[in-house]
C-alpha cells in the first residue's frame, strides 16, 4: 500500500512516497527557493520588451528575485505595478541561474505564495504521515540517504549494470553502463531511467544514452518500454541508430537532482540538521562540519533557535577543514 513519508524539517521540508517499502517519489522543497509554482506576487517591471515579449519584473519578494514574464499590455511603463502568478519556480543550472517565469495574475487574484509541498502531495489522495523527530526514522529505514548519496554522486546501479547520471545546462542526461546482451541491457537501463525520472521528479529535456541496438526491432522495444513505463505528459524521439533518446516533460520546479547536486552546502546543512534533530544525549548539541556548511546554517539564527527548541539544548557550530559530507552532530 502507497503512503507519503512527511516531514517538516529545519529550512527543509521532504517527503518520500513509499511502495513496498521503497521510495518512488523523492521531494525536498527549501526555504530561500523563492515564490513557488502558483504563487501571487506583487511586482515592479523593469524591462518592458518588444511587443509584449521580452518583459522582466522584479518580485516583491525576499532580495527582489527576477522574474520574466508574459501577457504584459506593450502599453505598460518600466516602474509600473503589477500582480503576477509564477508559473515555473527559479531554476539553478550549473554555471548560471534561470530566473522564474510569471504571467499577469487574474484581475481579481489575491496575493499569497503558492501550494507548500505538505498541500501539494496531499492532492495524490494517497494517505500522508507526518514524521517526527523524536519518533522512528521511517524515511532513513526506507532508504533516505541512500538516495540521497546515489542523486549526489549520480551512481545508480541496478542488477546488471547502473545508471550514471548528470545535469547539464542542456539536459539531464543519463547513460546506461553494463555487460552483456545489449537488448536485455537497454530494457532493464530504460525500466530503471523511468523510476529516476519519477523519483526525483525530472522535468525539461533528458537524454538517456542507450546501450547500442543494431535492429529496428530491438529498438522499437525500448521505445515501447519507455512508453509503458513513463507517466505523465511528455514527449519523446525513437531511440537512434546510436542508441540515443530524448525525453522533454514539462518543467515547474526544480528536481530533487538540481536541489542536491547544484547547491550542496544547501545540501549538506540540511542532513547535518536533520542528523541533529535526532542526535541523543544530554548538554551542548555540538554541529561539526566544514567551514561554508556551518556558514551558512550560521547566517540563519532561526534555524539554530528552531533547533534549540525542538532538542532542549544549546546549539555549538565548529569548522572543520577535515570534516567529511555533511559532517556530524552530537
Amino acid at each position: 500500500m502507497a503512503e507519503w513519508l512527511y516531514e517538516a524539517g529545519i529550512g527543509e521540508t521532504r517527503a518520500a512516497l513509499i511502495e513496498d517499502g521503497a521510495i518512488v517519489e523523492a521531494r525536498i522543497e527549501r526555504e530561500g527557493e523563492g515564490p513557488r509554482l502558483g504563487a501571487i506576487v506583487e511586482a515592479k517591471l523593469v524591462e518592458a520588451g518588444k511587443g509584449g515579449k521580452g518583459a522582466l519584473v522584479a518580485l516583491d519578494w525576499p532580495g527582489a528575485p527576477q522574474a520574466t514574464l508574459t501577457g504584459l499590455s506593450p502599453s505598460t511603463s518600466t516602474g509600473a505595478r503589477l500582480i503576477v502568478e509564477i508559473t515555473r519556480m527559479a531554476l539553478r543550472e550549473r554555471g548560471r541561474d534561470k530566473p522564474a517565469r510569471a504571467r499577469m495574475a487574474e484581475a481579481d487574484a489575491q496575493v499569497g505564495d503558492g501550494p507548500d509541498l505538505r498541500s501539494r502531495i496531499a492532492t495524490t489522495g494517497i494517505a500522508v504521515t507526518e514524521l517526527q523527530p523524536a519518533g522512528p526514522d521511517r524515511l532513513e529505514q526506507a532508504g533516505w540517504s541512500e538516495l540521497i548519496d546515489h542523486v549526489r554522486t549520480g551512481h545508480w546501479p541496478f542488477e546488471g549494470g547502473a545508471l550514471w547520471v548528470d545535469a547539464t545546462p542542456a539536459m539531464l542526461l543519463i547513460d546506461i553502463d553494463g555487460e552483456g546482451d545489449a537488448l536485455a541491457l537497454a530494457l532493464a537501463g530504460a525500466r530503471e531511467a523511468v523510476a529516476l525520472i519519477r523519483r526525483c521528479d525530472t522535468g525539461g529535456s533528458i537524454g538517456i544514452d542507450f546501450p547500442s541496438v543494431p535492429d529496428r526491432a530491438g529498438r522499437q522495444a525500448i521505445d515501447a518500454a519507455v512508453d509503458a513505463a513513463l507517466t505523465g505528459a511528455f514527449e519523446r524521439t525513437a531511440v537512434n541508430g546510436f542508441g540515443f533518446m530524448q525525453i522533454v516533460r514539462r518543467r515547474e520546479r526544480p528536481s530533487l537532482i538540481e536541489q542536491v547536486r547544484l547547491d550542496p552546502v544547501a545540501t549538506d546543512a540540511a542532513l547535518l540538521l536533520r542528523q541533529a534533530e535526532r542526535a541523543v544525549g544530554t548538554g551542548d548539541l555540538t554541529l561539526t562540519a566544514r567551514g561554508a556548511v556551518v556558514d551558512r546554517i550560521a547566517a540563519h539564527a532561526h534555524w539554530i533557535e528552531t533547533l534549540q527548541n525542538r532538542t532542549g539544548r544549546a546549539v555549538r557550530l565548529i569548522a572543520d577543514p577535515a570534516a567529511k559530507g555533511a559532517g556530524h552532530a552530537q
